[in-house]
């Protein structure tokens, strides 16, 4: 179990935690001055309400979200709205962070979840090893997607991010800081898994994950490259593919085809910020793949804003289409008995309603950041997100009289900060 699961990572942080503390205490007794350094409390947040002119279907900034504006209610407070808190400890070469965070999960609650909780030794002044739940780094923000304070716009672009909603896993990475001249470089490779859940019981687990990274700096410049694959295993569709299976033999094939056990998954994302000051541009690609009913994508997304004094206007633009069918002829009906028959229309109705879930979407958004205070952005947005060929795009919790291609349009006020 996930609550399991997350208590034997805490139960983890904490034997290392105390190992390399008492190490250190024997190692040699440091002035009380010194050892309340060595510890940080800080912590981040959103609050945010959300209005979506759909009543068909929920806006969300996740799919791991169990509603959002629209549908469910018009206006919603948990699209965006999360509290986070993190502590970190450094003693010398060794260093732990333990960042804690709470917003809506698939299951409706609000329950905190360990992000990340992980112990770093630093091997050399340039190569450093973790072990425990760290951040995938798969996107530029992928230490910060959570943390609204430091992005210019209300949320990560969901047709991008939202290709990647899970965004820590539990394993092992080794990140090696070199450097060419006036460009500083960081290649990261990682190793790990992850088990989500999901709503209705449902989870998601990503067995054998493995990535490498590579970021570069450059005054105002900075970029990354990342790829990673790993084997999915999820009982999503599992009442399809059962289906499918009872009509044989053309039905195993398509169940060998979408059933998602065992199916490899992966991704690649490139993306780079130039940001001087005064102005910035950014924009990231990337691309899923997996032969399930999950399908694969490519997205993109450019941003950019201006500065001036505490007002920062910027604008947007976001997309993501299937690199997939999203219909399939299904089972052929010639030559089945009546029954039969009338049973696999039903069966691909279902596979081309799964199908259909994969986003092909666009996005065009404006808004304005006001940093009232040193630790304070307050933010407005307007997005006009439009679904595409025939897709229900990245919208949840879809009702029969959804009319696909047709636009919904989005306003949001948030109030990010840090402390």
């Amino acid at each position: 179990m996930v609550q399991q699961h997350t208590r034997r990572v805490s139960a983890a942080f904490a034997t290392c935690a105390l190992a390399f503390l008492s190490s250190h205490a024997r190692g040699a007794e440091a002035p009380a001055e010194a050892a309340l350094r060595a510890w940080k409390l800080s912590g981040f947040g959103t609050l945010g309400m959300v209005y979506a002119d759909s009543r068909s279907a929920d806006f969300t900034s996740s799919v791991l979200r169990a509603d959002g504006a629209g549908y469910t209610r018009a206006w919603s407070p948990d699209v965006d709205s999360r509290l986070g808190a993190q502590f970190d400890l450094h003693l010398g070469a060794w260093s732990g962070v333990l960042q804690v965070i709470s917003e809506q999960r698939p299951d409706g609650s609000h329950a905190p979840q360990l992000e990340w909780a992980n112990v770093k030794y630093q091997l050399t002044p340039d190569l450093a090893v973790r072990a425990g739940r760290i951040a995938l780094p798969v996107f530029l923000g992928a230490d910060s997607r959570k943390v609204g304070y430091t992005i210019a716009w209300v949320r990560t672009p969901v047709e991008v991010y939202g290709a990647l909603p899970i965004s820590s896993s539990d394993g092992l990475d080794a990140t090696w800081r070199w450097g060419t001249g006036s460009v500083l470089h960081a290649t990261q490779a990682f190793v790990g898994r992850t088990n989500q859940r999901l709503r209705n019981g449902l989870r998601i687990k990503a067995d054998d994950i493995v990535g490498l990274s590579h970021s570069i700096e450059r005054g105002a410049v900075s970029a990354r490259l990342s790829a990673a694959s790993g084997r999915l295993h999820t009982a999503i569709g599992e009442e399809l593919i059962v289906g499918l299976r009872g009509i044989k033999p053309a039905g195993d094939a398509l169940a060998d085809r979408y059933e998602i056990t065992n199916k490899r998954v992966s991704m690649v994302s490139i993306g780079m910020s130039v940001d001087p000051g005064a102005w910035f541009v950014t924009a990231e690609c990337g691309r899923t793949r997996t032969d399930s009913l999950l399908g694969g994508g490519t997205s993109l997304y450019v941003g950019a804003g201006l500065r001036r004094g505490a007002l920062t206007p910027y604008a947007g633009y976001a997309q993501v289409r299937a690199d997939v069918p999203t219909r399939d002829p299904g089972l052929p009906l010639d030559g089945l008995p009546p029954a039969l028959a009338a049973a696999a229309v039903r069966i691909n109705a279902g596979l081309n309603g799964f199908l259909a879930a994969i986003p092909v979407q666009s996005t065009w958004s404006a808004g304005l950041r006001w940093d009232a205070a040193t630790n304070i952005a307050l933010k407005l947005q307007l997005d006009r997100v439009r679904p595409r060929q025939g897709s229900r795009g990245t919208l949840i919790n879809n009702q029969p009289d959804l009319r696909p291609d047709r636009a919904v349009h989005v306003g949001s006020v948030a109030m990010d900060f840090v402390f």
